[in-house]
């Protein structure tokens, strides 16, 4: 059984027992969150659309983090003009525990 869910504006495929990261949630760690469900498979069966909705995704969210860092250079050809900027993106990593039809 499978589920596409949708969270920080991305969909992912998930299973139960798979740890992913998304983007950063406002939760705690070992705090339970419920995930939008768009879709759920179980072998021959397809849930998509309303029915879908009232089914359950459940993640307890493992830790908080930040990614690897991206170097952003910017700069202007013959006048000098330089600027070196840095980013990590904070990110949240979940674990799926439950996947339930409704």
């Amino acid at each position: 059984m499978y589920a596409i869910v949708l969270t920080g504006g991305k969909q992912y495929k998930v299973t139960e027992g798979l740890v992913f990261e998304t983007e950063l949630l406002n939760a705690k760690e070992n705090d339970t969150v419920n995930l939008e469900v768009l879709m759920v498979a179980d072998q021959d069966k397809l849930v998509v659309g309303e029915e879908a909705k009232k089914a359950t995704v459940e993640a307890v969210v493992v830790q908080h983090g930040k990614g690897k860092k991206i170097n952003i250079f910017t700069y202007k050809a013959k006048k000098n003009i330089r600027k070196r900027q840095g980013h990590r993106q904070p990110y949240t990593k979940l674990k799926v525990t439950a996947i339930k039809l409704g």
